[in-house]
């Protein structure tokens, strides 16, 4: 189960909460009583690396998609392997 963060918009109280994805999120803050807990977007704590996985398996060269602080290159067309289209003939 995922841990949710939580933020009290009352007295600012934070927590973490073990939550089921399905399960409706908490709106009584444990420290002042007051309903206006809010959910907080957080990141993952963890990524996943090493042989096995998408970003190893399916691309070829030095084209994995790993944080390198700079621009990434923009592909021709969505794919990425798209050639110029021949000219229509009559």
């Amino acid at each position: 189960m995922p841990f949710y963060e939580y933020r009290c918009n009352g007295c600012g109280h934070e927590l973490e909460a073990m939550q089921k994805m399905s399960d409706e999120p908490l709106r009584d803050c444990p420290d002042c009583g007051a309903p206006e807990l809010v959910k907080l977007i957080s990141a993952a704590g963890f990524r996943l690396k090493g042989g096995g996985w998408y970003e190893t398996d399916f691309k070829s060269g030095g084209k994995k998609n790993v944080h390198d602080g700079g621009a990434k290159e923009k592909p021709a067309c969505s794919t990425g392997t798209c050639a110029a289209a021949p000219a229509a003939t009559d």
